[in-house]
């Protein structure tokens, strides 16, 4: 990996000495590399099929073992690294359940330490590399036997080799089908070698600016000299990530001057008589989202709005009364929700609202029997449905509109694009408006950058009657008294949600499970009826126990962050959040949002053990506020550096490399946004810069639908 690192400063587009050039990044590794034929199937598995995705599969978090420690000074419970010799290397045969297992003795100068590896196939594999008197470098988590330091399950190399495991900053890649850390890392070590040198920069040197040439920040990335070069390298790969996000939003905008929308023209009094039928007052943020909304239905420009507003801000009546002017215009309306238990919400909610408009809306879904489906299938295309609320079944080929005006689409985040373009296509001929909704407030900065292909519209205002929320944080030794409340509660003929981090138990996490805690519940209060939500149950079990929620047959309801969005029971007064210190400020707001919908006084309570000064703070943010927008800036503020990979935020888009609470990523985000539109607005189809279309295809991830287990 040594001459990789040295070569990625060349200049780019040079024929490099491996062979390879630009167009075998694209080709399988098996044809271009066949010295690494026997790590295809294992390449694969990690999802990597050509140079180029080896080249992006990056690591997701690194181990620093670059400092070498005396025996002597080893810290327990710290990952760290050490030059050692090897005394002493014995076999202990397992028996029973106990598994075979290596035990080395190490020593230096300054004490002695033991090394401990466990199962068959590490015994077969490099036992012979640990000969008594070799000089290796260990690097490893240390743990304290007694009171001799031990290595557990460490990687090792020998003195002076150029390994990528041991002594070094190390990268640690998400994994899959039994592939290992050091197989994974070997296999990417070489495949990088021989790919970095074909690989050419898509920016010119004034668009970089400071940031490193693509092949100088993919070989740090991967395998950095120092801990120092990670930030460097993962901002010029955010940037690209970030110019290729904007460049999408920049062509999507040009797109559209060329598209011509239904005119759908929503007369002013007939649009104070559908407010004023209305069963109650709407806020003035609610009125003037509903006036920008109509405004742009008038335009033949398709219209691209996103609508955000706090809990229980009234997102869903802004979209009855919207629909309701769009059908009595002439055109029909679809809303569309990820999931089918916020599908079922959304027309619980808004079928009676919008029959008291005048206005028919049927819910569709793939779970319904197939005669309903096509019952309602044949309603819409002859027109006699007048909004349809489902889920992805309403964009499905079976389904044709007569004349659809205007799709409102929820969570529009967890969508991907694929499915957001089929919905469009459903205007038969005219693109049809579109009103984006998300219940999670966004900082104006991300807005912008992130949303600039839409027009914003912002209900901060809460519609009169909504109860305050008390919001205390406690430890768990507090649980026995807030287990008798919740049955309190109940007695009183209230309900109440327990919401847990994990779906089952984890033995690297101790942290609350769903399964576990639905037991000992059900065992500590067995006067209450106690229900189970998570995303890993079959839908119309979801479904089955929601509508239990609702009508108010259980009376605890433990779940997963399932529940955070759209779930409306108003008989429910306590939310409960184990483990809280494991969820986003954003996901805690959410969540308190789901009580506090009816008459009765509600609380949320987070409970945390963690000592963490910063766990704290957060927590103390969403107790001393119930401004959802003043809690996306706190947690925006206080997120700061860090989670440089892999971040994801409920309401925005889901990125790779760039973190949306990194403040310099921020600002790389509105330096791409202005690189973007020069590009775009000289060169619309980037014909002239095809390298930068690739871009889109290096980042490209699949969209998270749903939970982790």
């Amino acid at each position: 990996m040594q001459s990789a690192r040295r070569r990625a400063g060349d200049p780019p587009g040079r024929q490099p000495p491996s062979g390879l050039d630009a167009a075998d990044l694209d080709r399988p590794i098996r044809d271009v590399l066949p010295e690494l034929a026997r790590g295809v199937a294992a390449l694969a598995r990690l999802g990597i099929a050509t140079p180029r995705q080896a080249l992006f599969h990056l690591p997701f978090r690194y181990d620093d073992f670059s400092d070498l420690r005396p025996l002597g000074e080893l810290l327990p419970d710290e990952k760290q690294s050490a030059r050692v010799r090897v005394v002493e290397v014995r076999v202990e045969k397992g028996f029973g359940r106990r598994p075979q297992r290596v035990i080395a003795q190490l020593a230096d100068d300054t004490g002695t330490a033991e090394a401990i590896w466990f199962g068959r196939q590490f015994v077969e594999q490099r036992l012979a590399r640990l000969a008594p008197g070799a000089e290796l470098v260990f690097s490893g988590k240390v743990a304290l036997r007694g009171w001799r330091p031990q290595f557990v399950g460490p990687d090792f190399s020998a003195v002076g080799s150029d390994s990528v495991h041991t002594g070094r900053v190390v990268p640690v890649y998400r994994l899959a089908g039994g592939v290992t850390q050091k197989r994974a890392r070997d296999l990417l070590a070489r495949v990088l070698e021989r790919a970095l040198p074909a690989v050419s920069d898509p920016l010119l040197p004034e668009e970089r600016g400071s940031l490193p040439t693509l092949d100088e920040a993919l070989a740090a990335a991967h395998f950095p000299e120092e801990a120092i070069d990670v930030a460097a390298a993962l901002d010029r790969l955010a940037f690209d990530e970030l110019l290729a996000l904007q460049l999408s939003l920049a062509q999507a905008r040009v797109a559209r001057e060329g598209l011509h929308a239904a005119r759908v023209v929503v007369d002013r009094e007939e649009l104070e008589r559908l407010t004023a039928s209305l069963p109650f007052v709407l806020t003035g943020d609610q009125r003037r989202a509903v006036d920008e909304i109509i405004a742009d239905l008038a335009s033949d420009r398709p219209m691209r709005r996103l609508l955000q507003g706090d809990v229980g801000s009234g997102k869903t009546a802004v979209a009855a009364v919207t629909l309701a002017g769009v059908v009595r215009a002439g055109w029909q309306g679809v809303l569309m929700a990820p999931t089918e238990i916020l599908a079922r919400q959304h027309h619980g909610g808004l079928a009676p609202l919008l029959a008291t408009l005048g206005v028919r809306a049927e819910f569709l879904s793939g779970s319904l029997p197939a005669a309903a489906r096509r019952r309602i299938h044949d309603a819409i295309a002859a027109g006699e449905i007048d909004v349809v609320i489902g889920t992805h079944a309403v964009i499905s080929e079976a389904v044709t509109f007569r004349d659809l005006g205007l799709a409102v689409v929820d969570e529009q985040h967890r969508f991907g694009v694929a499915q957001r373009a089929a919905l469009q296509a459903k205007g038969a001929g005219l693109e049809p408006h579109v009103l984006a909704l998300t219940a999670t407030p966004i900082p104006r900065t991300l807005a912008l950058t992130f949303y600039g292909d839409l027009s914003i519209s912002t209900i901060r205002e809460l519609p009169p009657g909504r109860q305050p929320i008390r919001t205390e944080v406690r430890n768990r030794t507090a649980l026995p008294r807030i287990e008798a409340f919740l049955a309190s509660e109940a007695a009183a003929g209230r309900q109440g949600f327990v919401v847990v981090p994990l779906i089952s138990e984890s033995e690297a996490l101790t942290v609350a499970s769903a399964e576990a805690e639905v037991e000992r519940l059900r065992a500590a209060l067995p006067q209450l009826r106690v229900g189970l939500v998570h995303g890993q149950q079959r839908a119309t079990d979801r479904d089955a126990t929601m509508q239990a929620v609702a009508a108010g047959e259980i009376d605890l309801l433990v779940a997963t962050s399932v529940i955070e969005v759209g779930i409306d029971v108003p008989n429910a007064s306590v939310m409960l959040v184990e483990d809280a210190e494991r969820f986003g400020l954003a996901q805690l707001h959410q969540l308190r949002g789901r009580v506090g919908r009816g008459t009765d006084r509600s609380f949320c309570i987070l409970l945390s053990d963690s000592v963490d000064e910063l766990a704290r703070r957060r927590l103390e943010v969403i107790r001393s506020s119930s401004d959802g927008f003043a809690i996306a800036e706190a947690d925006l503020e206080l997120r700061g550096a860090g989670n440089l990979l892999g971040t994801r935020q409920s309401g925005l888009p889901p990125l790779r490399v760039a973190s949306l609470f990194e403040p310099r990523h921020i600002a790389l985000a509105e330096r791409a946004r202005d690189l973007a539109n020069d590009l775009v607005a000289g060169d619309p189809q980037l014909a002239r810069r095809p390298a930068l279309l690739r871009l889109r295809d290096d980042f490209a991830s699949p969209e998270d639908d749903g939970e982790v287990a």
